[in-house]
């Protein structure tokens, strides 16, 4: 099964954009972190509040500063999505750090890697410019998608990471891809048993960003 693709994800419902807010008597804002990322940060399938996103979610409170996490994430989207996207985002919440989740979508659908290359930098960019710090989650594709193009896709993660100097976790669902009591029975979408993985994953690359 190999859920490389996992993030194709391409249908179900959207996650709206949620946030964790400082308590309304703090004296500065806490500093914002944004998830721009596809139906494997959208709580696909899981209950509410038990995803990768919210597990980052409380760990960050505790942290000193705490920080603000917001959940952009919607189920089925694409590089081009995101990057139509990315402009209010920034405008609106701010953030310190951007975290970008996409690019399965595009594979999915067939879409010509270039393309997602492009999107991905130009997302990378648009954050770096706002003044956020980057950290860009990269996918897998199965086996059958032919070895020139696994290797492909696994690539254009990498390029964009050292072109645009962002930080880079090389593959989201390591040490769950392999697993498949890990999976819904879609055997696409991690099950809420997997998301602890997911989070361990991220934290370990995301944590330097912190500051």
């Amino acid at each position: 099964m190999l859920l490389g693709l996992a993030a194709a994800l391409a249908t179900g419902p959207s996650l709206p954009v949620v946030g964790r807010a400082a308590p309304a008597e703090a004296a500065k804002a806490p500093p914002t972190l944004l998830v721009l990322g596809d139906s494997l940060s959208a709580e696909y399938g899981l209950r509410r509040g038990s995803g990768w996103v919210e597990l980052l979610a409380g760990r960050l409170a505790g942290q000193r500063p705490a920080w603000r996490v917001v959940n952009a994430s919607i189920s089925g989207e694409t590089t081009a999505g995101g990057r139509s996207r990315i402009a209010a985002l920034l405008e609106r919440h701010r953030p310190a750090i951007v975290v970008i989740e996409l690019g399965s979508n595009d594979a999915l659908r067939g879409l010509d890697l270039k393309g997602t290359e492009a999107n991905l930098s130009a997302m990378v960019q648009a954050s770096s410019k706002a003044g956020a710090r980057v950290l860009l989650i990269g996918m897998q594709m199965p086996p059958n998608y032919g070895r020139a193009y696994t290797e492909a896709f696994a690539a254009m993660y990498r390029d964009v990471a050292r072109r645009e100097q962002a930080a880079l976790l090389p593959f989201f669902l390591d040490g769950v891809a392999q697993r498949p009591e890990l999976f819904q029975p879609d055997r696409i979408h991690p099950n809420e048993a997997a998301q602890p993985r997911m989070f361990e994953n991220v934290w370990p690359v995301l944590q330097p960003l912190l500051g």
